[in-house]
């Protein structure tokens, strides 16, 4: 598949008549992309801009919106319900928790107080499927990014000039079962593997932080080469996938030239690749592969 055979703005049409989608938006791509998508196919979205966190501003507010403190998701429901939003999409970054002293006092959340204290002390998977059932009592059924704009999704095999070698799908072996272990353990999507074995693997910091970890780690006297390994993403075996699913961008290609890998590999139809033709071009350019995996569960 190459960037002409996949379109960045094909929206499902999955949307029964008469729906309305709101969008939850953090930071990155992905809630510009789903709010594009939806914007061509004349389905107007409402986007809820979570202040401090959503980073492409200009284009978010070219769509309606609202912009809120993470802290005002009763308030955001109340906005929503009031502009017709039907479905919600979580999409995009969230670099930290709402603080409880910080939460706007509603009835709403004066209600589930106790069950919000406990709600924010869990991992990132419980604490998003507790923020998707506070939507869903509100009244907006939660769906996917996928499910909306599934021409986002990453397809299996190589989707640039470029395709892994013997060598390369070695390393997509061995990252593919490390971030598999952290996922199962909540931690993270994400592992590099340089000679055939896992070198670094995500943590809080995210996969920016991992490449970013990664470029000292060359200097390492241990690590097979200055150059060479792979980036492998999954989705966590056990979670939602109507939120936080993998996601690669141009960043994220820049990010692993500079690290020194040869390519990157996706969950196939569980990973965005977002700015499809953006990123596809960055990594033709810098000589990386990127391609599509099959993840046995």
């Amino acid at each position: 598949m190459t960037a002409a055979t996949m379109s960045d703005t094909q929206p499902s049409g999955l949307l029964p008549p008469g729906s309305r989608v709101g969008i939850v938006a953090g930071s990155g791509s992905l809630p510009v992309n789903v709010a594009q998508s939806l914007a061509l196919a004349g389905l107007q979205p409402f986007v809820v801009i979570l202040e401090n966190e959503a980073d492409r501003l200009l284009e978010l507010k070219h769509h309606q919106h609202v912009v809120l403190p993470i802290e005002s998701a009763a308030v955001a429901f109340d906005h929503m319900k009031a502009a017709g939003v039907t479905h919600a999409v979580l999409a995009g970054g969230v670099a930290r928790r709402p603080r409880l002293t910080a939460l706007k006092w509603t009835p709403r959340v004066l209600k589930v107080l106790p069950r919000l204290a406990i709600e924010l002390a869990l991992g990132d998977d419980g604490l998003l499927r507790a923020v998707m059932r506070h939507i869903e009592n509100a009244g907006i059924r939660v769906v996917g990014a996928h499910e909306v704009v599934p021409d986002l999704l990453a397809r299996s095999g190589a989707m640039t000039l470029v395709a892994p070698g013997a060598e390369d799908e070695r390393n997509i072996k061995a990252a593919l079962e490390a971030a598999k272990a952290i996922g199962r353990m909540d931690i993270g999507q994400a592992a590099i593997a340089i000679g055939g074995r896992a070198v670094a693997l995500e943590g809080i910091e995210g996969t920016d932080g991992l490449l970013e970890r990664m470029i000292p780690m060359r200097n390492h006297g241990r690590l097979a080469g200055k150059t060479g390994g792979v980036l492998v993403k999954c989705a966590k075996p056990s979670q939602d996938l109507r939120a936080d699913l993998p996601a690669i961008g141009p960043k994220t290609v820049l990010d692993a030239k500079r690290a020194g890998l040869r390519g990157i590999a996706v969950e196939s139809n569980r990973a965005f690749v977002l700015d499809f033709s953006q990123t596809v071009a960055a990594a033709d350019e810098a000589g990386l592969f990127i391609s599509g995996i099959e993840v046995e569960p």
